[in-house]
């Protein structure tokens, strides 16, 4: 029988906790007292803080908290509804004319680490919002992190077992590891956050611009606090510091900390590291070419591609310039990254790499088979044998992905919506990228004239990805609810 009171309790002291965090931007306005802003978080403070504190007590438990496998699947999906939901609060408080599903779109993009946005004229907006803003997509980062390296690898969720023995508690317990793997990767993002903030500081950005791009770059959600994102700075210093963060964001966090603690061997060892570095450095190569032949300078060139590719490729979509100018190859080129994605344990969506890696692995074995039919070729991958069950596991969930963008494509479009930003949206909102082609949904876009059914498909998109799927679809199966 499923544990619901553990599962309620669980989800109340999160939804506090929220309302907690709600007291940052509004002590920010307070102090700085730039109008009356401040009354946008006062009731959303109020009402979010009741209910989840309520819903914690009521569900209260004097023996200690111990959630199976069915509790995790149920807790992961739950916990982002909700926080997505109360979140979203605040920005309804804005304008009688901004609607509460346009809230919520933009809680949940901020949340999942998407990006995309349905406020109009950012800059005018007070910055209490868009500091809140900010703050979700940090919390959005590091709530995934925390999920894909204790929860996941328990939950068998695309091929994620892989890395079980590496990260996870090997019981069928998910809490007991949890707590101590969450500080960890805590310290080291706050560091690289703050690390990243006074860099941007330094090198001209204001303080609060400069928090909200840390914030934003770590996190791999790409939402500024410009109009025109960063086309605005012009300044190769802050583009730099801003791909350095993006690369720490798509990449495993939790080797950092392996190397703080001295442990080089492992990091130099790890695979999905050399293959995500690898597509990183073949990537910019390739922006870098194109654009160069298109008659650019080769410093200008490297600039923009570099940029471009890793943005992309760690799904954070900031915006450095209109890439729709740049002709069908370089909107070829994003549209295709989009799929890959960083690697796991990141805050980056997409596929992930290793499940390439794995893939590729399987298909070379398989190559070797057909030249040597009695030979025996056992595939492996960081050192571990790849089991039959575990490379089923990955097709499934590469299957799913594809079936999951092309679904949401054919909804998206009876909802008015055309081909290409039927397509691009379903693929960006399932990578987690928050931007594709076209007008509406390209680097220049905003999401808040479409459609109230297109926002609702988009936001299911969203947390789709950024559960890896499997954590939702596994709700439609008849087995999950039996004992």
């Amino acid at each position: 029988m499923i544990d619901w009171r553990s599962i309620f309790f669980v989800i109340g002291a999160l939804i506090a906790c929220v309302s907690g965090i709600m007291l940052i931007p509004l002590a920010y306005e307070l102090i700085f007292q730039e109008g009356n802003s401040w009354q946008f978080f006062l009731i959303p403070f109020f009402i979010t803080c009741s209910i989840g504190i309520l819903l914690a007590l009521t569900n209260y438990q004097k023996t200690q908290i111990k959630l199976g496998i069915r509790e995790a699947f149920l807790l992961t999906f739950m916990s982002w509804i909700a926080c997505s939901f109360f979140s979203g609060l605040p920005f309804y408080w804005l304008s009688s004319d901004y609607t509460f599903t346009n809230a919520l779109f933009e809680s949940v993009s901020a949340l999942t680490t998407t990006g995309f946005i349905t406020l109009e004229n950012i800059e005018s907006i007070p910055r209490c919002l868009i500091l809140w803003r900010a703050i979700l997509q940090w919390l959005g980062g590091i709530g995934i992190i925390v999920m894909a390296i204790t929860i996941f690898p328990v939950l068998r969720i695309g091929g994620m077992q892989l890395f079980r023995s590496e990260f996870s508690d090997r019981s069928e317990k998910i809490l007991p590891r949890v707590s101590q793997i969450a500080a960890g990767i805590l310290y080291a993002y706050s560091l690289f956050t703050i690390l990243g903030c006074i860099s941007l500081n330094f090198c001209g950005m204001e303080i609060f611009d400069a928090f909200c791009h840390a914030a934003s770059a770590i996190s791999t959600g790409g939402l500024s606090t410009k109009n025109t994102g960063l086309i605005v700075f012009d300044n190769p210093a802050i583009e730099f510091i801003l791909m350095m963060l993006m690369i720490i964001g798509g990449s495993t966090l939790m080797l950092y900390i392996r190397l703080w603690q001295g442990d080089y061997e492992s990091v130099i060892r790890d695979k999905q590291l050399k293959g995500y570095l690898t597509a990183i450095g073949i990537s910019c190569l390739t922006f870098t070419l194109y654009i160069a032949f298109q008659g650019k300078a080769l410093l200008e060139s490297i600039r923009i591609g570099c940029f471009i590719a890793i943005s992309t490729l760690t799904t954070t979509g900031f915006v450095l310039f209109n890439y729709m100018d740049c002709g069908p190859a370089v909107i070829t080129l994003v549209f295709l990254m989009s799929f890959i994605g960083g690697s796991t344990g990141s805050t980056a969506g997409g596929i992930k790499i290793f499940r390439f890696q794995i893939i590729g692995t399987f298909i070379r074995n398989h190559l070797k088979q057909l030249r040597r039919p009695h030979g025996v070729f056992i595939p492996i991958y960081q050192g571990q044998k790849i089991s039959d069950h575990l490379v089923a596991s990955v097709f499934s969930f590469v299957g799913l992905y594809l079936v999951t963008i092309a679904v949401l494509a054919v909804l998206l479009s009876l909802t008015g919506l055309n081909f290409i930003n039927s397509l691009s949206g379903a693929v960006a909102s399932v990578s987690n990228i928050g931007m594709g082609i076209g007008k509406i949904l390209g680097p220049m876009g905003n999401l808040g004239s479409i459609p109230l059914a297109s926002k609702i498909f988009l936001m299911i998109g969203m947390i789709l990805g950024r559960l890896e799927l499997l954590t939702v679809v596994i709700f439609l199966s008849p087995s999950f609810w039996r004992r």
